[in-house]
């Protein structure tokens, strides 16, 4: 479990292997401090297992499922990534609960810069615009948000300077996929109020005025 609270970028340092799986090993500085082997690490919102340790970097592992549904298969090295240890019970909450279980790449369709802030609108795919609410959370690569606007297929989020400069939301442009994972606990109310009822969709919430 994560918190969405980037800690560094790190770097792909190589990438072995291919096709329906790969190892990435990645630089990092601050993660090292204490990262054992068999822990789990965010990578771009992607909850991963470290398998190797070096002086300076890390190897995770990512199967077929974790390929298919992030960009960390386009990936190449050189690239920077987003990277949080996993939340300590005695750690401050300060961003919202993040398993590292991405739903879906979005896709970023426009950036607009503001006197201190960049607007994004990111497009998601069909039948995930029901976990999207205003002011509510959301994943993007690992980072958590708050989301502003949201429509059927698509929601808006602001970004303050630090977390342009400190993830790699900084070194985006348009028509870059990015990793989105939707509020865990959006998923169960949905899950729960589904059964046996009526379906939980973007019309069904506009037409409540939610």
């Amino acid at each position: 479990m994560f918190t969405g609270l980037v800690e560094e970028m790190g770097k792909i340092k190589r990438i072995i292997g291919g096709g329906k799986a790969k190892r990435f090993e990645i630089e990092g500085v601050e993660v090292l401090s204490d990262l054992k082997i068999k822990d789990s690490i965010n990578i771009n919102g992607a909850c991963l297992t470290v398998v190797g340790l070096g002086q300076s970097s890390f190897i995770v592992e990512a199967v077929e499922e974790t390929l298919k549904r992030t960009n960390l298969g386009e990936l190449k090295p050189g690239e920077p990534v987003n990277l949080e240890r996993g939340l300590r019970l005695s750690d401050r909450l300060g961003g919202h609960i993040v398993l590292g279980h991405s739903d879906c790449m979005g896709r970023i369709e426009s950036i607009l810069k503001k006197q201190n802030s960049w607007n994004l609108r990111i497009s998601i795919p069909d039948g995930f615009s029901s976990y999207i609410v205003e002011k509510g959370s959301v994943a993007v690569d690992g980072i958590s948000l708050t989301v502003v606007s949201f429509g059927s297929d698509f929601f808006g989020t602001t970004i303050i300077p630090y977390t342009y400069d400190h993830t790699t939301l900084g070194k985006k442009k348009i028509g870059d996929k990015v990793n989105i994972e939707f509020d865990i606990l959006g998923k169960y109310i949905e899950k729960i109020y589904n059964k046996g009822k009526e379906k939980i969709t973007y019309d069904f919430l506009k037409e409540k005025g939610w």
